[in-house]
């Protein structure tokens, strides 16, 4: 178990409040201002927040895109998706726009698609962290879920824990990466996996990816993940979150899986993200 995570409530940073907002997914942070540097106290109480929250809040927290970056570069490397555009001249800002959006409904006899996702799952080693930050705003909706997936694997049947054991699904981003001018081969990840930090096992499918789980029939592979999926949607298991200026959201994207509620229309909403990459061993793959 990662040291971090070891962390009690006692023993943080004066100043600082932990509130939880679902019994296993989501907490707020507060008495702390991002702008800054963080003291080392502080940024370890953070990251033990997001290991064993998952998923943290913080609100008034307006940051420019160098506070943005400077924040999340003291969890790890950054790292740059393809499809980023050079926003102001910094690369690891990922604008999120309506556009890329889009609602995915279920495909029948062929993969199932849905919203729920974990970003850069397309990559032998994804990024382990991301910070999101709001900069333009619907007036109401664009609230994101967050699911916790290793309480969605807990729940499970044991004959269907069982089952999905040593099964590997596929995350197929291949066409938009090459829309991108990138390219990477399909990868397959188990469907279970094991968080090397925490030791928690995992259910880890990106239904935006075509999944599909190798060697079984279409029938089957369908079968199971609509199972899987059902789980994803169970509000027992999230956590919801309504965004409002100034507010940043930090997850652990190797525990969770996250939907973006598509309900605000034409409305122009902006997000900005930073990606957090894993290890500098695996940097590159």
């Amino acid at each position: 178990m990662s040291a971090a995570l070891q962390l009690e409530t006692a023993d943080l940073p004066s100043g600082i409040e932990i509130t939880p907002l679902q019994p296993t997914i989501g907490a707020t942070i507060a008495g702390v201002d991002l702008r800054h540097p963080l003291p080392t106290p502080v940024r370890d109480a953070i990251r033990a927040a997001v290991l064993r929250h998952k998923v943290v809040f913080f609100r008034d927290q307006h940051l420019t895109q160098e506070q943005h970056e400077s924040f999340a570069a003291q969890f790890g490397p950054l790292y740059t998706h393809p499809s980023s555009k050079s926003v102001d001249q910094k690369p690891a800002i990922h604008e999120i726009v309506p556009h890329e959006v889009k609602p995915q409904v279920a495909d029948p006899g062929t993969a199932l698609r849905d919203g729920y996702h974990t970003d850069t799952s397309w990559r032998l080693v994804p990024a382990w962290g991301a910070v999101l930050r709001a900069v333009r705003l619907p007036p109401v909706g664009g609230d994101t879920v967050w699911v916790d997936a290793g309480l969605a694997y807990r729940e499970l049947p044991d004959e269907l824990k069982q089952r999905l054991e040593g099964l590997h699904v596929t995350h197929d981003y291949r066409s938009s990466l090459v829309r991108a001018g990138h390219d990477y081969p399909i990868v397959a990840h188990p469907i279970v996996r094991t968080h090397r930090e925490t030791g928690e096992k995992i259910l880890w499918v990106n239904f935006t990816q075509s999944p599909f789980i190798v060697g079984l029939d279409r029938a089957e592979s369908h079968a199971l993940l609509t199972r899987i999926l059902d789980q994803y949607r169970r509000p027992e298991y999230q956590v919801r979150f309504s965004w409002q200026p100034g507010s940043l959201a930090f997850w652990d994207n190797r525990a969770a899986v996250h939907y973006a509620v598509r309900n605000y229309g034409d409305f122009p909403r902006l997000m900005e993200r930073v990606l957090i990459a894993d290890e500098r061993l695996y940097a590159d793959l």
